[in-house]
């Protein structure tokens, strides 16, 4: 499965409520949903994501949450 799809549905499944397709995720996320995001991909991926992942341009849409998640598990392979 493609990582981007792999995500939406990890995603899904925690906040069923969110529209994923948004162009504008962030402004659609609360504090709950933001840290449901990051603890889920932490634990999904085995990386280290916290508050300072938790940024507008991280979080805008799935896309940049796919890069984020890329660029955790590039930064933990070297």
């Amino acid at each position: 499965m493609q990582m981007k799809q792999h995500i939406r549905s990890l995603l899904e499944d925690n906040l069923p409520l969110v529209d994923f397709d948004s162009d504008f995720l962030f402004a659609e996320l609360d504090s709950l949903g933001v840290a449901s995001i990051l603890m889920t991909l932490s634990d999904e991926y085995g990386i280290h994501l916290d508050a300072t992942d938790a940024t507008p341009k991280n979080l805008k849409s799935l896309d940049s949450i796919v890069s984020m998640v890329e660029h955790h598990l590039k930064m933990k392979a070297e």
